[in-house]
C-alpha cells in the first residue's frame, strides 16, 4: 500500500466517450482525460465511476478504460479506480485488476444488496470493505451515499470502517444532508488516523467546503474542473468574497445538470462537453437515452452564460 498517499484538492470523476456503435471511443476518451488532467490545479482523477457509466462496462472494458486513463495521466496525478460491483468477491476481482494495472487508489461503491436494510446489519458494509482490503494493498476511498438511499452508511459505521481498516484513507461524502456532512467531517477529524474528506456535495458545494473538506471528488469536475479548483482555493485562502463569486457562476449549472431526473446528470455533462468541443459526440449506453433537443438547448444556453472555455477551433 502507498502509505504516503494523501488525497487533497480537486479530483474529478471523468466521463467516458462512446462511438456510434456504443463502443469505447479511445480517441475522444483520451481527449477528455487530457483536458481534465491538464487543467491547472487538478490533483487527481477518478475513473470507472458513475460519471463513466461504469454500470454498463464489462470487466474487460473497465480494465481497458483504466489502461487508457493511466496512459494519458502518465503519473501526473494519482488515479483512483472505481470498484462498482454488488458481490463482494466480484468487487475483489476488480480491485485486484486495478492493482495489477497500476491504479493508485480504489473508490469502493456500496453493493446494491445494501439497499434492503443494511443499516440494521452494519457488519455487511464493514465486511465488504474489509474483504477487499485483505485482497489488495491499494488504499481505499469509502463512498457515502445520500441519507435518503438504502445504500447510505451511517456515521457510526463509517467511523468504524475508517478507523479499523488500514487501507481506507479517505471518504467521498455524498450524504446530501449538510447536517450529516458536518457530523461526518467532525467525527472523522477526531480520529487519530488521517482520513481525507472529499466533498461530493455538488448541489451545495460552497456550504460543504465552508464546514471543511480536504478536496472535491465529483463527476461535475468532468465539466467544471477549473471552477472547482478556483472555489476550493478561495475557501482554503478564506477569501469568502471570491468564493461566493465563483459559486454564483456554478449555481445555474447545478440547477440544469442536477435537476430531475437525477439519473441524467452525467448524460447532461457529456452533452455539454460535446458542445464545448472537448469530445465529438455525446453517445450514452442504454438504459440511458439521448437528451431531447429542448434540454440540449437549455444546456447550450447555460454553459454559454457561465463562460465555460471551449476547445473548438476558432
Amino acid at each position: 500500500m502507498r502509505p504516503d498517499l494523501v488525497l487533497k484538492g480537486v479530483i474529478p470523476a471523468n466521463l467516458i466517450a462512446f462511438d456510434a456503435n456504443l463502443q469505447i471511443d479511445e480517441r475522444n476518451y483520451r481527449r477528455h482525460i487530457r483536458y481534465i488532467v491538464n487543467t491547472e490545479g487538478v490533483a487527481g482523477l477518478t475513473t470507472n465511476g458513475h460519471a463513466a457509466e461504469v454500470a454498463t462496462l464489462t470487466l474487460e472494458e473497465q480494465q481497458r478504460s483504466l489502461q487508457i486513463t493511466l496512459d494519458e495521466v502518465n503519473g501526473k496525478v494519482p488515479v483512483i479506480c472505481g470498484v462498482y460491483q454488488d458481490g463482494t468477491q466480484k468487487a475483489v476481482d476488480i480491485a485486484k485488476m486495478a492493482e495489477r494495472e497500476g491504479a493508485d487508489c480504489l473508490l469502493i461503491f456500496p453493493s446494491a444488496v445494501f439497499d434492503y436494510g443494511s443499516q440494521l446489519r452494519p457488519e455487511m458494509a464493514y465486511k465488504h470493505y474489509a474483504t477487499i482490503a485483505e485482497a489488495t494493498n491499494l488504499p481505499m476511498v469509502a463512498f457515502v451515499y445520500p441519507v435518503t438511499s438504502g445504500l447510505h452508511i451511517p456515521t457510526e459505521n463509517l467511523i468504524k470502517i475508517c478507523s479499523e481498516i488500514d487501507n481506507v484513507i479517505a471518504v467521498k461524502e455524498w450524504s446530501n444532508d449538510i447536517g450529516v456532512y458536518e457530523r461526518n467531517y467532525r467525527e472523522l477529524k477526531g480520529l487519530d488516523k488521517k482520513i481525507s474528506l472529499l466533498t461530493s456535495f455538488s448541489k451545495a458545494l460552497l456550504p460543504s467546503l465552508c464546514i471543511g473538506a480536504d478536496g472535491i471528488l465529483s463527476g461535475h469536475g468532468s465539466l467544471i474542473a477549473d471552477l472547482q479548483v478556483a472555489l476550493f482555493n478561495a475557501v482554503e485562502q478564506e477569501d469568502l468574497k471570491t468564493a461566493r463569486r465563483i459559486a454564483d457562476r456554478i449555481y445555474p449549472l447545478v440547477q440544469v445538470f442536477y435537476k430531475e431526473p437525477f439519473l441524467d446528470m452525467h448524460n447532461r455533462m457529456k452533452e455539454a462537453n460535446a458542445m464545448l468541443g472537448r469530445i465529438d459526440e455525446a453517445y450514452v449506453r442504454p438504459p440511458l437515452q439521448r437528451l431531447s433537443n429542448e434540454e440540449r438547448e437549455t444546456i447550450g444556453r447555460v454553459i454559454l452564460e457561465a463562460g465555460l472555455p471551449s476547445e473548438r477551433v476558432k
